[in-house]
């Protein structure tokens, strides 16, 4: 009997030893997944995160939903990969870099707590500076920056703006823009750097600026992102979004394969080479293929044979729009986008639609396997590159780089080298140069609706999607307040939006500084068949430049209609959307610095002549591409 329990007790110690072992080996197991080694290879991770997905967990990855339908449960629920804040989408009005850091951490929280804790990567449209929040630096838009020719520039504004972006805890941005507007009647002109590929390719240099620099030896093609200092981003609209007939945004470019890869394609041969860790498709068409649908180009052209190793994102419901009219046929825009080669899906609201469509048509073999898995490989890709699964939650280290003195700055140099001075004094009036503007003088007039409304400075794409008027959207300076800043303490500046000629001839004014142009937009909202000057506008600079020395300054996302009024007008400036430091406008106005930017679009006399770009037959704008006096600056008045 005591043989007998001897023989029971040694076969309980054996089975308990190899059940130790056992649990040993699982938690051993479970302990090293490769995915989490930061030292073990991106791609080795990736191969490895990948094999223990579901296809719930892969679908979730390529969906991108918005701020409004987020929450941390949602994305626990759906494996959602990615959030966005659209145009004007924000925490809470004049939310703070705390207020983000804390919106962006609550949605992250969900993401990490899912089975296998991919986190997700949160983008916004930090398009011209933060553009979005409060307080931000808002550099000039594009249009301006291309004026000034001058890389290294971009690669510090890029570098701001990631930082900016990074204090409110977000580490995706959806720019640079490189598109090569080839009309200004599209609304969408002023987010293009020229009509000229050349200096479109030149100011990719601001994705080093966003992402970091990659090391020399860095493969080509695959996405860079520099560390927590740095952003992803986002070279977009792929491909033609500038050259739609009339500049009717999300319209068709009609051009030969040659002249879509000569004038549209280079800059994103630059950006990929740069290490851009993302792309997104045009709501375009080519010849009468939508973008969104065009696996030649996408996945033909960007993915095989450029080499691109980032993910392809979708512009926002720009699936749906791959029907006329939009979403009518959802499953149908689903396939085509996913077989095109786009990764992920900026859907942004209907976000179980497109899971339970997507999820139907790989169960049924209509959508391969293999696509899901290229998709879901890029994504992974870039967030391991990204640092994410290491870092995934936002601190409060870079909060105080928002807006920042030397931000501010650098958006100020900025704005002083895109002015371009088209005009200065009569010649055949013989009247001497009226610029750079004497800071003393008894008494001085500022007029027009652009002078004094940070808002219409700022242009669209501020605060709001579509921009907004006033002077309480944010923190900047306004061109009159840079004027009073700037003249002498005993000069008087009076301001008035629209004087009557009377009012001016009778002012005993010294001479008078004109801010007129657009009003913001966005997008389609900003297609424009007459290129006006926004009124009154028009009435101003009649009423004043016919009765005393005026110079106009133009603020405005393209050129506009001019000539009729050129012969009044003493000089004339285009300050573009020059943002939040106007400042840098009256530094150059009164001769602090001198005017150095030359047109990077051509200025037409007609709008009956466009479009017109440089090296066509023909060519008669009322200013060429390249053209820009100079004036030296002089330190007194």
């Amino acid at each position: 009997m005591g043989r007998h329990r001897r023989s029971i007790a040694v076969i309980w110690v054996v089975l308990l030893y190899f059940l130790i072992l056992c649990i040993a080996a699982a938690v051993e197991a479970e302990e090293y997944m490769a995915y989490k080694d930061p030292k073990r290879p991106v791609n080795v991770r990736v191969k490895d995160l990948l094999s223990r997905m579901t296809l719930e967990e892969k679908i979730g990855q390529m969906v991108q939903i918005e701020r409004s339908v987020a929450s941390a449960d949602v994305m626990k629920n759906y494996f959602i990969g990615s959030i966005l804040s659209g145009g004007g989408s924000v925490p809470a009005p004049k939310a703070t870099a705390e207020t983000w850091i804390n919106t962006v951490n609550e949605f992250q929280r969900g993401a990490v707590a899912t089975r296998l804790g991919i986190p997700m990567i949160y983008g916004i449209d930090a398009v011209h500076g933060h553009n979005n929040v409060y307080n931000a630096t808002i550099f000039p838009h594009n249009v301006g920056l291309g004026v000034t020719r001058d890389p290294h520039l971009l690669k510090r504004i890029g570098a701001a703006t990631a930082l900016e972006v990074r204090a409110t805890g977000i580490p995706y941005s959806f720019a640079p823009c490189i598109a090569v507007c080839r009309d200004p009647r599209w609304g969408r002109c002023y987010e293009s750097y020229s009509e000229d590929h050349r200096i479109v390719q030149m100011m990719t240099e601001i994705i080093p600026g966003l992402q970091g620099t990659p090391p020399d030896n860095y493969p080509k093609g695959f996405p860079f992102v520099a560390g927590k200092r740095n952003v992803a981003a986002c070279a977009k609209h792929f491909v033609g979004d500038g050259g739609t007939t009339r500049g009717i945004n999300e319209n068709n470019t009609v051009i030969s394969r040659n002249g879509l890869l000569s004038i549209h394609m280079p800059a994103y041969i630059n950006s990929i080479n740069k290490g851009v860790a993302t792309i997104m498709v045009s709501y375009s068409s080519w010849n009468g293929i939508k973008m969104h649908a065009n696996r030649d180009l996408v996945t033909g052209f960007l993915k095989n044979t450029l080499k691109f190793r980032g993910f392809v994102i979708s512009d926002w419901q720009g699936i749906d729009r791959i029907t006329s009219p939009p979403h009518s046929n959802y499953s149908y825009s689903v396939e085509a986008g996913v077989h095109a080669g786009i990764d992920m899906v900026m859907v942004p609201y209907n976000f179980t639609e497109f899971i339970d469509d997507l999820k139907f048509q790989i169960k049924n073999n209509i959508i391969p396997m293999t696509r899901v898995d290229d998709a879901v490989r890029r994504i992974l890709r870039v967030k391991f590159i990204m640092g994410l699964f290491e870092n995934p939650y936002a601190d409060l280290s870079l909060v105080n780089q928002l807006g920042s003195p030397a931000h501010r700055e650098l958006a100020r140099e900025a704005v002083r080298k895109s002015l371009v001075l088209l005009k200065n004094g009569k010649p055949a009036a013989h009247t001497p140069p009226l610029l750079p503007l004497p800071k003393k003088a008894p008494k001085i007039l500022v007029a027009g609706t652009n002078a004094d409304n940070l808002g219409y400075q700022c242009g669209g794409w501020t605060i709001q999607w579509q921009g907004v008027s006033g002077n309480d959207l944010t923190r900047g300076t306004t061109i009159l307040s840079a004027i009073k800043n700037t003249v002498d303490p005993t000069t008087q500046v009076i301001f008035n939006q629209n004087p009557e000629t009377g009012y001016v001839k009778s002012g005993g004014f010294s001479y008078a500084i004109v801010v007129v142009g657009e009003p913001p937009y966005a997008e389609t909202y900003g297609d424009s068949t007459s290129l006006a000057i926004a009124e009154p506008g028009i009435s101003t600079i009649t009423n004043v430049c016919g009765a005393v020395k005026c110079v106009v300054v133009v603020v405005s996302g393209r050129p506009l209609v001019i000539e009729p009024y050129l012969a009044s007008i003493d000089a004339l400036v285009a300050a573009w959307l020059p943002g939040t430091e106007g400042q840098g406008v009256a530094d150059v106005l009164f001769g602090d610095y001198g005017f150095t930017g030359k047109l990077a679009r051509t200025w037409f006399r007609s709008v009956d002549q466009l479009p017109l770009n440089v090296g066509d037959p023909h060519y008669d704008p009322l200013f060429p591409f390249g053209f820009g006096l100079t004036t030296k600056p002089r330190t007194r008045n």
